[in-house]
């Protein structure tokens, strides 16, 4: 029997206490360089990495992961169509060369099957990086046989020279070339600017220095400086192009040790963001350069030069609130680190218990899918049972325009569940929609996950196929969450009973 009511109220109590939050980034990095997470190998053919790419997608999206961080420029290659750069050799097993399939397309790919799902995708770019071991080979159309100038070899592997302006603009070129053609959600960099220094060697930019040094004395503030005006122009770039775009960079986890600056952290790290990869990131977050830092909390709690407990409390304060912080995990050291501390008990649910404690962290990161989905030491089994039990959507931007909610909202027979589409624009647009069930009473709790039961890019579902009681009556609405992450009011309600 069809049964319909139609609320035009919303009646709103405070919500009671839940451990889990509504709003919080689930990331997992997917790393493409050395074949790291995907493909499993470059000479497969295109059908096989589509699907194996698919199923890597949903096996993430049933763990609670609603952001994916996909390395589509690992080493100034693409693993996207380009005219300006060529195919990866991770693809492909040569660089320059194309896919079996012509129309295989990996970020394309990754956009709509991740979309469908509910998740974003962040563009992982390497800035700087063209080669990855002394054995790669570029091919004849890289732009390293064009303007040689622009590269410098440092070690065993060459590099972008940060200090020329042009190496600048053809970044911005590729940039923004990404952005206006693919449906991404965000840019994310990671922690290689400037390379890891290798012991007793400079990296090769003297002359660069002499003639561009723009009036600076020290060189190390220098490249501070071109690391400096890349970022700002890579978010000037993304507000005039797609606002909605969001811009963040995973830096190394020690900005600088105290002993070389006070506002540093109690550690004694080898290497820091500063000093070393001249990366000022504190100075982006603090300019609104970029929209997220998530920094790479790769050490245990306890560990002496690089303590997990010294560091997510240093971060936390430092970090502006107009900045979104999340913390980068390192799924990985489950299995491969040596130190007791990562072998029993599980260190990141160690590390994810000491973070539910701590305010100001917006999320986590973990790096990376290889190992995660492998369920090292059972991180997923916790996961799915205490930290990931309920959806999440994810933190709303600063600013950004408001959603439109849904409207029209019906059941149709016993058990279909239609609204209206929403219609938009630009970044007003719904990214997706979100279902609420409340058990037939007065409260009406929003701030609780466990009451959204389902996310859809659709206007129809079946609460049938919903895990919902038997034989209970629900009320029933839906919102939408448009590209700036903002979610609508709910318009209407409508009772529902599963039978």
């Amino acid at each position: 029997m069809k049964r319909k009511y139609w609320w035009l109220f919303i009646l709103f109590l405070p919500s009671y206490c839940f451990c889990q939050v509504k709003h919080e980034m689930r990331g997992v990095w997917i790393a493409t360089v050395a074949n790291i997470d995907w493909p499993s190998c470059r000479d497969s053919v295109s059908e096989y990495q589509k699907q194996e790419l698919v199923l890597l997608l949903d096996s993430l999206y049933k763990c609670g992961i609603n952001t994916v961080i996909f390395q589509i420029r690992p080493t100034s290659d693409a693993l996207y169509k380009s005219d300006i750069e060529p195919w990866s050799e991770w693809l492909t097993g040569e660089q320059g060369k194309a896919p079996s399939d012509a129309s295989f397309d990996p970020l394309q790919l990754v956009v709509e099957e991740s979309h469908k799902r509910c998740m974003e995708v962040h563009a992982w770019i390497n800035p700087y990086r063209v080669t990855n071991t002394p054995k790669s080979k570029l091919c004849e159309q890289h732009i390293y046989f064009k303007k040689p100038y622009l590269f410098k070899q440092y070690g065993e592997k060459i590099f972008f020279d940060p200090g020329q302006d042009e190496t600048a603009d053809y970044l911005l070129k590729v940039l923004k070339d990404i952005v206006v053609r693919y449906d991404i959600d965000a840019f994310h960099l990671d922690d290689y600017f400037y390379p890891y220094p290798i012991g007793g060697k400079d990296f090769p930019d003297e002359d660069t220095f002499k003639k561009h040094n723009r009036g600076f004395l020290n060189k190390g503030d220098w490249r501070r400086d071109n690391v400096n005006r890349i970022v700002a122009r890579i978010h000037q770039m993304l507000l005039e192009t797609k606002p909605w775009v969001q811009f963040g960079v995973s830096p190394f986890g020690v900005w600088r040790n105290k002993a070389k600056d006070e506002r540093g952290s109690e550690t004694k790290a080898g290497v820091s963001n500063y000093d070393d990869l001249y990366a000022d990131v504190l100075l982006w977050a603090e300019k609104g350069w970029v929209d997220y830092l998530a920094p790479q909390l790769y050490w245990e709690i306890g560990k002496t030069v690089a303590d997990y407990a010294v560091l997510a409390p240093w971060w936390r304060t430092h970090v502006p609130a107009s900045c979104q912080l999340y913390f980068g995990l390192y799924a990985s050291g489950l299995e491969v680190n040596k130190p007791k501390a990562w072998k029993t008990p599980n260190e990141l649910v160690r590390q994810m218990h000491y973070n539910q404690e701590c305010v100001n962290i917006d999320g986590l990161l973990f790096y990376s899918t290889h190992y995660f989905l492998r369920n090292p030491q059972g991180l997923l089994d916790s996961l799915k049972k205490e930290f990931y039990a309920f959806p999440a959507l994810l933190p709303e931007m600063k600013g950004g325009k408001e959603a439109h909610f849904p409207m029209d909202l019906q059941i149709e027979g016993d058990s279909i569940l239609s609204w209206s589409p929403v219609v938009a624009e630009g970044g007003e647009m719904p990214s997706y929609y979100v279902v609420y069930a409340f058990p037939d009473s007065d409260v009406c709790d929003f701030d609780n996950p466990k009451n959204i039961v389902c996310r859809t890019v659709s206007n129809r579902v079946n609460m049938d196929k919903l895990n919902l009681k038997k034989n209970t009556i629900y009320n029933v609405t839906v919102t939408s969450v448009n590209r700036y992450r903002r979610e609508s009011d709910p318009f209407e309600f409508v009772l529902y009973m599963k039978r």
